[in-house]
């Protein structure tokens, strides 16, 4: 724990300059943007929330409850991650602003697409540890296409791509979290199979649009 804790300082020490400060301010700010655009969306869809539509897979698989899994699950997803980019501070600039990028294309997706809860979805234990703060983080239940849960770990999968462990963990979290939304009927089956295809496309875009910060990341 002490050679982890001094070499996280050693790179926080080195990297805290103007420019770098600058960048990772300007990340921040457009994740802030996401943020409002995403609450938007969000309330925008719960309005006008349509009727359920049939799926293939999920005609033909029993509901699970998973309930548990998925908040646990997320939440001790999200304090990982965060642990991860504390002490890698290059990865903060590019990272931030590829993930509001996401936010805020998923949320023009969501907005398109006014879909119904499956009739056999899952129901939520509001009483479930850490449900309170796990509705706070995802105020919708109707933000279907496409699926988050899927997409950002692997967002995360290829932003770390060079790291072998990393890559694979965050590829693993992808296929369990949208294996899970599907077997509680929590997205539609369109929602997670289209997330990766989607989600590539951003980061590409992403290292395009902010090339002086992905150059920093590497």
């Amino acid at each position: 724990m002490k050679n982890f804790l001094k070499r996280a300082y050693t790179r926080h020490k080195d990297f805290w300059e103007k420019d770098n400060f600058f960048l990772v301010l300007g990340g921040f700010s457009f994740l802030i943007l996401a943020i409002i655009l995403k609450y938007v969306s969000d309330k925008y869809v719960d309005s006008a929330i349509s009727t359920p539509v049939g799926d293939l897979i999920l005609n033909n698989i029993p509901t699970f409850n998973v309930d548990d899994f998925v908040i646990l699950g997320t939440l001790a997803f999200i304090l990982l991650i965060f642990i991860l980019f504390l002490t890698r501070p290059k990865t903060w600039s590019f990272s931030l602003k590829a993930f509001s990028l996401f936010i805020i294309i998923r949320a023009f997706f969501v907005s398109l697409t006014h879909l119904g809860t499956n009739l056999h979805q899952v129901i939520m234990d509001t009483n479930a540890f850490g449900y309170g703060f796990y509705n706070f983080l995802f105020y919708s239940k109707t933000d279907f296409f496409f699926s988050g849960h899927t997409g950002i770990p692997f967002l995360l999968a290829l932003i770390f791509y060079k790291e072998k462990k990393l890559r694979y963990f965050f590829f693993a979290c992808s296929f369990v979290f949208g294996t899970t939304m599907l077997l509680g009927h929590l997205h539609y089956s369109i929602d997670v199979f289209a997330a990766p295809f989607i989600t590539y496309t951003i980061f590409i875009i992403a290292k395009k649009l902010f090339k002086k910060d992905y150059e920093l990341f590497l």
